[in-house]
Parts: structure tokens; sequence; C-alpha cells
């Protein structure tokens, strides 16, 4: 069988095979959703008072619970664009154009209204035309249609995705990511202006967010850096010659190893070598913060070892990720490049072998590129 040709595929799926569980997850929230939408706007409801469904709900839906991190879906966009497109809807209606032109005309002012305000929501345009479809009851409740139901029951349903995003570990609105995570844009030293540039100059504004960009460009960044690091092993690029404190040592010797031995990190071991935890130098400033008057004289009396009776064991981090001799380097990458950890310690029958530090890491890629180069 012959080739098709090539701008065949642009007829084809654009997105990628979604998995089943993401699939499920939004066709029981959009379900479980408009369900409860249902309760509280029933659909024989009373037009007078404004309460019944109307079908663009249902494209609401589809965003808000299957492409809960598109622009599109975000609370904005959804209660203001659906909003403003169903005023001027309402708007349309009232100046009584032809009955031939008034859905086209109407839905045609929502987009432009929508894109002004920046709340682009594509069932706006189904809002204004189902206003412009029923021009009688649209006459009867004027503008209160765009209150209710369409706004009442578009900030209901993005309350309820929001509610159903934390049940299922998803995250919703998109600028809720995680406290601990360092904002993408500044792990990749661009401020919200460029990522905003770049969206414009491809076109893409209205299909993601910059945040979602810098994620998306954060991760090409670690897998073609996961690739440089190729077959490397932990047990290949890790440091050997370490030096270990015991659990009682003071913090004051465990500051003075950091400084005559340039370290960021030291592993706390008992006497039988097993590994205890690592105790890193923001261990120390913190700990000088929370024992002394202020910062400065607090790491100056840590240094010269006055007045500090704490121990590493104190002050030492113990739930960290390990690895063995076997573990590719590329899979600790994200574990020391996202900030998760200062240190990953290598570990063979259950004795420390060896610790692979962000140095390390580096050290790795710049030999790699330099033989590739």
């Amino acid at each position: 069988m012959a080739r098709l040709p090539r701008w065949t595929k642009a007829f084809g799926p654009s997105m990628s095979r979604p998995r089943l569980r993401d699939a499920l997850l939004a066709a029981a929230g959009a379900t479980l959703g408009l369900a409860l939408l249902g309760l509280l706007l029933p659909p024989g409801g009373d037009v007078a008072l404004g309460l019944y469904l109307i079908a663009p709900f249902g494209a609401t839906a589809v965003l808000l619970f299957a492409a809960p991190n598109s622009p599109l879906a975000q609370p904005w966009s959804a209660v203001a664009g659906n909003g403003v497109a169903a005023a001027v809807a309402v708007a349309v209606v009232r100046a009584a154009p032809p009955p031939e032109l008034a859905p086209a005309l109407a839905a045609g002012l929502a987009i432009l209204a929508m894109m002004l305000v920046r709340a682009l929501h594509p069932p706006g345009g189904a809002v204004a035309m189902t206003a412009a479809l029923n021009p009688g009851p649209i006459h009867e409740i004027g503008f209160r249609f765009a209150l209710e139901p369409v706004m009442l029951g578009t900030a209901a349903l993005v309350l309820l995705a929001l509610a159903y995003a934390r049940v299922s570990g998803r995250h919703y609105p998109l600028r809720q990511a995680p406290a601990t995570d360092r904002a993408p844009p500044e792990r990749l030293g661009l401020d919200e202006a460029d990522l905003a540039a770049i969206l414009r100059d491809y076109r893409q504004s209205a299909n993601l967010g910059t945040e979602d960009l810098a994620r998306l460009i954060a991760a090409a960044e670690m897998q073609a850096a996961g690739k440089r690091l190729g077959a490397l092993t932990c047990g290949e690029i890790m440091s050997r010659d370490l030096v270990t404190v015991r659990p009682s040592t003071p913090l004051a010797k465990v500051a003075e190893i950091f400084r005559e031995r340039g370290f960021t990190s030291l592993p706390v071991v008992d006497e039988a070598g097993r590994l205890l935890g690592v105790v890193f130098q923001i261990h120390l400033i913190r700990g000088a913060i929370r024992a002394k008057r202020g910062l400065t004289q607090g790491l100056a009396d840590l240094f010269a070892g006055r007045r500090w009776a704490q121990t590493a064991e104190e002050v030492m981090e113990v739930a960290l990720p390990r690895a063995t001799l076997a573990t590719p380097a590329a899979l600790i990458l994200p574990w020391l490049a996202e900030g998760a950890t200062e240190a990953v310690p290598v570990m063979e029958r259950g004795r420390l072998v060896g610790i692979v530090t962000r140095s390390d890491l580096l050290a790795a890629l710049a030999a790699r590129a330099a033989r590739e180069g």
C-alpha cells in the first residue's frame, strides 16, 4: 500500500495517546460535576428564575475535567468568558438584528469580548449562540441570563473541578503548583515576560500558560542532560574519598570540616559504618539563626566554636533518596537538579560507599560534552 502524502497527517490525531487512568478520571469528573450541577440547576428548571441547565456547560466540563492545565480552562477564563459571552449575546438579541444573522453576530462579538478581557473560553461561543437562537426567553430574562444560569453554573462547575482535582491528585487551577517546587521560570533563568513572548511569537498563548511552557522546557532540558549522561552509573561518578562524622559530633567540628575541606555535605554514620543521615551546610545556617541573636554573629560564634552545643544527629537529614553503584546517573539527575536533595548517598550491601553531589553530576556532564565535542 502506497504511503499517504505527508500533508494528510494534518487531518489525523494531533494529540498524544492519553493514559487510560487520565481518560477515566476526566470522564468520571465531568459526569460527577454535571450531575451535581443538575441538582443545583435542574434540566427542567424555572426559566423566569434563571435556574436551568444549558448545553454549553457540557463543553465547559470537557475543559475543566479533561484539560485542566489549559489556559482556556482556568477559573477566570471559564467564569468571566462565559459571562461576557452571555452579556454580549443578550445585547445582540436586544438590538434585534435579522434572525439569520443574530447567531453569527453574537458568537463573533463574544469571541472579541472574551479576548479583550483575557478570558477566552471556547464554550462561550456556544453560550452566545444559545442565547441568540432563543430570543424569546432571552428578552424575558435580559442581562440576568449572564449571571444566572451562566456565571452561577460555570462558577459551580469550577468549584467542583477544584474539589475533584484535590481528591484525584491533580493540580487545578494551573497556578496551584506544589509549595515545595521552585518556580520553573526561576530554574530556567527566564522570567514570565520572556516565556510570554515565546508563546506570542509561536501563536500559542491560548494553548499554553507560561508555567506550563517553563515546565516543558525544563523537562526537555532534563531529558537531554540525562541522555548526555548515557549509561554512566552512580558508581562511576560518585565521590569515593568520604569524610564522615558520628551522630555525637559537635556542630562546631562539622563547621570546621566544611571550612577546611570545602564540602557542602557530610554523611553521618554509626560505629558499624551504616548511614544514619547527612548534614548539609544549610543545616548549620538554620541552626545558627535559631540559636543565636542573628545570622552574622551566629555564624561567627559557630565557626569559632563558641557556645555551640548541638550535635550532627540533631540537624542531620534522614529522609534522603539513596542509590546503588549500578543506579543510572540519569535517574538521580532530577533529584539533584530540582532541589529535592543536595546529595545522594550511594550504598552497597547496606554500607555507604560514596556520595553523588551536584558537582559530581556537573563534572560528568562536562566530561561527556568535552568528549563529544
